[in-house]
């Protein structure tokens, strides 16, 4: 940075971005293949390239930001829109799924049965397993805030306890809905109804599984003294995504568990 007449950062040229790209494309035909055929060769290789893929990548972003010193002022107020925007996407994507529910469940048609939920469904119980789960989520999003304003305030012990329940809370969350999956009384392709509650409740799961392990990262950063009380993107970032992942879960439980059944 010493030779460099401007505060942003260029980026220097990296395999991960193509790299990460076969991966995951080979993740998706193995995929296809374990649907199909019932074989894991193809996805586990394709899982195995993306998780080095990101391991590297995160790696050489850590030692950009944290050592070299790349991400400064100005990167970091970029970093946040792109954040923004981002998560932006995110509500966007999820905003399809409601709209599905929503027309499905509003204007039920034959195959239905004239009924929502549909004849021969019998829907979860919401004050069960969901409502814990919804306690659990709740409970996290308190820990993680907990997190954030311990590292603005340099309480490195108070960050580091409060950011390790916020991981174990998903680690929980998570357990619990894969219980759930295995005893949920229908399965996706029972319908609109099925194929809405866990098409909407699944891709939540996998962005839970994403968000924990994002804060898992963040944990071992914090651990090694990664974070400062001016500069902590990565983990305000995680928390942003945190955040997101309670809102959505609310809507999921009051829309599809709650008033949909």
């Amino acid at each position: 940075m010493n030779n460099q007449m401007h505060p942003f950062h260029m980026v220097n040229e990296s395999p991960w971005p193509i790299l990460g790209s076969m991966a995951l494309f080979t993740t998706a035909c193995g995929l296809a293949t374990w649907m199909h055929y019932k074989t894991l060769t193809l996805m586990s290789l394709g899982s195995t390239a993306t998780l080095l893929t990101v391991y590297q990548w995160w790696r050489d972003i850590i030692r950009e930001s944290t050592f070299q010193g790349h991400h400064t002022t100005k990167v970091q107020i970029g970093l946040r829109y792109g954040m923004i925007l981002f998560i932006t996407s995110e509500v966007l994507f999820f905003f399809g799924f409601f709209w599905t529910f929503y027309f499905a469940c509003t204007n039920p048609d034959h195959a239905l049965g004239l009924q929502w939920p549909p004849k021969g469904i019998e829907p979860l119980n919401p004050m069960e397993v969901p409502l814990l789960n919804t306690m659990i989520l709740l409970a996290s999003g308190m820990t993680v805030t907990w997190s954030h304003h311990s590292i603005m305030l340099g309480l490195k012990k108070n960050s580091s306890w409060s950011l390790l329940m916020t991981v174990t809370l998903g680690i929980y969350f998570t357990l619990l809905q894969a219980t759930e999956y295995f005893n949920t009384p229908f399965s996706i392709s029972d319908g609109a109804y099925g194929a809405t509650f866990f098409v909407a409740t699944g891709f939540h799961g996998l962005h839970v599984i994403i968000g924990t392990t994002f804060l898992i990262v963040c944990l071992a950063r914090q651990i090694y003294s990664h974070f400062t009380t001016k500069h902590y993107f990565g983990f305000e970032a995680a928390a942003w995504y945190w955040h997101f992942v309670d809102v959505v879960w609310i809507f999921l439980y009051t829309s599809i568990y709650w008033w949909g059944s």
